[in-house]
């Protein structure tokens, strides 16, 4: 029922999706080396500053000062980063889902065109069987486009829950720090 050109379309198909996951995923992986660079930039200086700071001390008082001076200043850098690496791994994967909802409507509508391009030369007395295949397609169809919605939802309500944490540890930390101080 396939002839070569439908083949060829749907491999041609096939070699474009793999080639927009790799680039996809090379984009992703850049970000996230990144990341990690900076932040090991980042911890490297504080650490320098910490050392500093205690080769700097000229009594007792002011050392015993210093683990409460820099916690905040960690706790802060930590759910920086973690706030970054989140927006990086929340990103990606709304490119995945992009990536992937759209190799599905391209299959989907393959099959839709596959299936229409069959019943018309198939034998007479088979529509019956057809209709019901074309019945299948789009009730699939359908159902997957619901399921891709939920997930949205779910996606979108977690990633709403994260930041509020994140805000609200971020706010909770500047407080105590200010308490402390």
């Amino acid at each position: 029922m396939y002839n070569p050109e439908q083949i060829a379309e749907f491999n041609k198909a096939n070699v474009e999706q793999a080639a927009k996951f790799a680039a996809l995923a090379m984009e992703n992986t850049e970000r996230l080396v990144s990341l990690n660079i900076n932040a090991a930039k980042a911890a490297f200086a504080h650490g320098v500053e910490g050392a500093s700071a205690v080769a700097a001390v000229k009594d007792v008082k002011e050392f015993f000062a210093l683990p409460s001076k820099y916690a905040e200043s960690g706790v802060q850098y930590t759910i920086g980063y973690s706030r970054n690496l989140y927006d990086v791994v929340s990103s990606a994967q709304a490119q995945y889902s992009a990536l992937a909802e759209e190799a599905l409507a391209g299959y989907t509508k393959g099959l839709a065109s596959w299936v229409e391009k069959a019943s018309q030369s198939a034998p007479a007395g088979s529509d019956a069987a057809f209709n019901a295949m074309k019945s299948t397609v789009a009730a699939t169809t359908a159902a997957i486009d619901q399921f891709q919605k939920a997930t949205k939802q779910v996606v979108s309500l977690a990633d709403a829950g994260v930041r509020a944490a994140a805000d609200n540890a971020s706010k909770a930390t500047s407080v105590r720090g200010r308490k402390a101080a």
